[in-house]
């Protein structure tokens, strides 16, 4: 990577604590207009991740997408085709630019996550085939398929780790929910090693989502009213993250962890995820500059990596020496009566279904524009 050395920017400093930068959007404009090599190589972004509202958002604008679509159109191809063809395109093309920091970390960053279809969500079986045919299709070693932390999710990561298939495990919320994850990384990894499959080959991040935890305790808090109630306001996210990573640590110093470690496997990383700042009231940088601890991925829209080269304060570790005091911000607000449980549940429905409305919203969008070209080609 370029940047001139002897400058420490605030991105350097970040990944010089041990955080991987990835970005958290991808488009085809970005991919062909040089955008993304020029964040590998000026903003020290080292993966990129998507979802299905990224996908909306860059099939809906139609920039780069007008001749694709109208092969498909010719093709007569379904919806669900054209769609899968045009979101593994994009992702073959971007692993295809971080191929060489995925070579030259050791498969440790250098990745571009895709998500299996979002309806699967509370369907196993459904989700590990999607996961086999996504991984198929894109065909790029530094993919990462992307499933989320469901009830059902659970044990497909186990099933899609077991067949040696790198994955983002995404939308979770809660620490025990968190712990789960873990608990199917390892189950997976496992069978992975009972089936002669190289482990070093596999890696796996945990999406812990950020920025809507505060979202919604901060809106319980309001309603509250009191003083209290208003000095939590802004703590619950980051302390949640912090247990999570505390959890972390626990789990991958236990002995299975590490036999699992000694023949080759690696941990499975907590990735910050939702790490822009929905609150105007909170520093843009907040979710970035409060969660730097080694061994993480930060992944950041755009603005937020723009703002954390411009104004990030990065502080070294700011993670490990906080447990006590985020054990003690999380019990004072279940004090004001708002449950923890329940706001974590909520979260996790609300992110199932608004990916699903984000695919539903891009199929519709496609099914416009094959209508569209099938009509221009008669």
């Amino acid at each position: 990577m370029s940047n001139a050395d002897s400058t420490v920017t605030p991105l350097k400093s970040l990944a010089g604590e041990g955080v991987s930068i990835w970005l958290d959007d991808l488009s085809r404009k970005r991919i062909e207009s040089g955008n993304l090599a020029e964040l590998i190589e000026n903003s020290h972004v080292v993966g990129v991740t998507t979802n299905p509202s990224i996908f909306q958002a860059a099939i809906g604008s139609g920039e780069g997408y007008e001749e694709q679509l109208a092969d498909l159109a010719t093709r007569g191809v379904t919806v669900d085709e054209a769609v899968r063809m045009m979101t593994t395109a994009d992702v073959r093309a971007a692993a295809d630019i971080l191929r060489p920091v995925y070579d030259a970390t050791q498969g440790r960053d250098g990745r571009v996550s895709i998500e299996v279809d979002p309806r699967l969500a509370h369907d196993t079986v459904a989700t590990v085939a999607e996961a086999k045919q996504l991984s198929w299709l894109v065909d790029r070693p530094n993919v990462m398929i992307k499933i989320p932390a469901t009830k059902a999710g659970l044990p497909a990561i186990t099933e899609v780790i077991g067949l040696g298939i790198s994955v983002n495990v995404t939308l979770i919320f809660s620490l025990d929910r968190y712990k789960a994850v873990m608990d199917a990384y390892l189950a997976g990894l496992e069978k992975a090693q009972a089936a002669g499959i190289d482990l070093a080959g596999i890696h796996s991040v945990a999406s812990f989502f950020v920025s809507r935890v505060d979202a919604e305790i901060d809106k319980r808090l309001d309603q509250v009213g009191t003083d209290v109630a208003e000095s939590l306001r802004g703590r619950a996210a980051l302390a949640n993250a912090r247990l999570a990573y505390e959890a972390y640590e626990e789990v991958f110093a236990s002995e299975r962890a590490s036999k699992l470690e000694a023949a080759g496997a690696n941990k499975q990383r907590p990735l910050w995820a939702s790490t822009g700042v929905k609150d105007p009231a909170y520093k843009d940088t907040l979710y970035v500059d409060e969660l730097v601890a080694p061994g993480t991925v930060n992944t950041m829209p755009e603005a937020t990596l723009k703002a954390t080269a411009d104004h990030g304060v990065i502080t070294g570790d700011t993670v490990t020496g906080g447990y006590e005091q985020a054990r003690a911000d999380l019990k004072a607000v279940d004090a004001l009566g708002i449950s923890y449980d329940e706001v974590v549940q909520q979260l996790e429905d609300e992110g199932v279904a608004k990916f699903d409305v984000a695919w539903n919203d891009l199929l519709g969008t496609v099914a416009g524009r094959l209508a569209d070209k099938e009509a221009q080609a008669k």
